[in-house]
C-alpha cells in the first residue's frame, strides 16, 4: 500500500506556536533555516529511495527559487501551503482566494510545474470555514490535505471523515486528511510533534493498522523538527517551548527508521490511487 510522505516547508519562525510573539514584519531579520533544514530532508529521502510531496509556502518559494528547482528537479511534488502561513479561518473566502494566488504564482514560477496540492496551515480547515473547499475547487486544485479529523487546542475537525473523500458536490476535488494514531482513547495525528516527542512505535503501528484496512496513511513533519540548532523564542509560551523544541536532534533518525518501514510516495500518487476508489 502507497502511503502519502508529505513535509510542510516553513521557517521556524512561522508557526503557529509563534504567531503572537514574532511579529511578521521581523521575519526577514531573523536567521533563516529554512533552505538548510529542507536541504537535509532532500538529502534523507535520497538516501532512502522514497519521494514526497514538499507543501511550501509561497513566501519561502519567493525567496528560495533555488530550494524549490532541487524538489522538482529530484521527483519530488510541490505543493502549496499557503502564503505567509495565515490560518484559513483567520481569513473569509475572498482573502483566501488570493492568498491562494499569490502563493501558487510563486510556487509555479519557482517551480515550473503546475501546482494542484493545497494544505492548509495548521491544518485549518475545519467547520468554521465551509466555504474552503469550494474555493480550492473553483481554483482548480485536483487535492486538499488539509483537515485533521481530531479535536486539538491548535486545530482539529473532529467530525470530519478519516479518509479521503470528495467535499464539494459535482467536483473532482479530494480531501485527504491526515491519519491518526491512538495512545488509549486518545487521537494523535501521524506526524509533527506526536511523532517526535512520543515513541516513533506509535506511529508505526498506526500506519501498519490503516494499511491492513486497505486505506493509505498520510504523514507530515517539518524541516524544522529536525533542527536542533535553531533559535530560541524566548518569551514564547511554556506549553509551546515544551512542544517545539524537544528532542529535536532525534528527528532524522526516527524518519529513517518510518521510511524503512513503509512504502512511501508522493501525495498526488496516494490521490490518484484514492481517485480510482471514489470513482
Amino acid at each position: 500500500m502507497l502511503n502519502g510522505l508529505s513535509v510542510d516547508v516553513e521557517e521556524w519562525f512561522q508557526v503557529g506556536a509563534f504567531e503572537r510573539v514574532i511579529k511578521k514584519a521581523d521575519w526577514d531579520g531573523l536567521e533563516g533555516r529554512v533552505d538548510y533544514n529542507t536541504g537535509k530532508v532532500l538529502d534523507l529521502f535520497a538516501e532512502s529511495e522514497v519521494k514526497a510531496t514538499f507543501f511550501t509556502l509561497g513566501w519561502v518559494a519567493d525567496r528560495h527559487p533555488k530550494l524549490i528547482r532541487r524538489m522538482v528537479a529530484e521527483g519530488h511534488e510541490v505543493a502549496s501551503h499557503g502564503w505567509d502561513h495565515d490560518r484559513v479561518f483567520t481569513m473569509d473566502a475572498a482573502a483566501f482566494r488570493d492568498d491562494l494566488k499569490r502563493a501558487r504564482t510563486a510556487l509555479e514560477d519557482a517551480s515550473g510545474q503546475k501546482v494542484t496540492g493545497y494544505r492548509a496551515p495548521s491544518f485549518s480547515i475545519d467547520h468554521r470555514t465551509p466555504w474552503a473547499h469550494q474555493v480550492l475547487a473553483e481554483e482548480g486544485y485536483r487535492y486538499s490535505s488539509s483537515v485533521a479529523p481530531i479535536s486539538h487546542d491548535h486545530y482539529g475537525w473532529a467530525d470530519a471523515p478519516k479518509h479521503a473523500y470528495r467535499p464539494v458536490a459535482g467536483s473532482d476535488l479530494i480531501e485527504l486528511p491526515v491519519s491518526l494514531a491512538s495512545i488509549g482513547v486518545r487521537k494523535i495525528v501521524t506526524g509533527g510533534g506526536f511523532f517526535r516527542l512520543l515513541p516513533g512505535e506509535i506511529t508505526y503501528r498506526a500506519i501498519a493498522r490503516t494499511n491492513r484496512a486497505d486505506r493509505p496513511a498520510v504523514f507530515y513533519f517539518h524541516p524544522w523538527d529536525m533542527d536542533p540548532g535553531q533559535p530560541r523564542v524566548a518569551n514564547a509560551p511554556l506549553r509551546s517551548k515544551l512542544r517545539h523544541y524537544p528532542r529535536l536532534g532525534a528527528m532524522a533518525g526516527k524518519l529513517r527508521t518510518l521510511v524503512a518501514k513503509h512504502q512511501w510516495g508522493r501525495v498526488d500518487a496516494v490521490v490518484a490511487q484514492e481517485a480510482a476508489r471514489l470513482s
